[in-house]
């Protein structure tokens, strides 16, 4: 989450409380839009699993592909 936070905070000029917020503020949102297994794995991500928080991100995304008709990309 902090990397997530520190993304926010340089991509924007927000300070880091209020980078924090709009971080989870969109977390929040996306887990309550997304299907009930790709939104769990959000806070996998968040918590610092295996790999680099880009990597998470794309493991788990890569199943709405399917879900809206798309196919993996190369």
């Amino acid at each position: 989450m902090d990397e997530l936070v520190n993304a926010v905070s340089q991509r924007t000029g927000l300070p880091q409380d209020q980078a924090q917020q709009a971080a989870q503020a969109v977390i929040d949102y996306l887990k309550g839009k997304l299907p009930g297994p790709i939104g769990s794995q959000i806070d996998g991500v968040l918590s610092g699993g295996s790999g680099g928080l880009a990597d998470q991100v794309q493991q788990a995304l890569g199943g709405l592909g399917g879900m809206f008709g798309g196919g993996s990309q190369s």
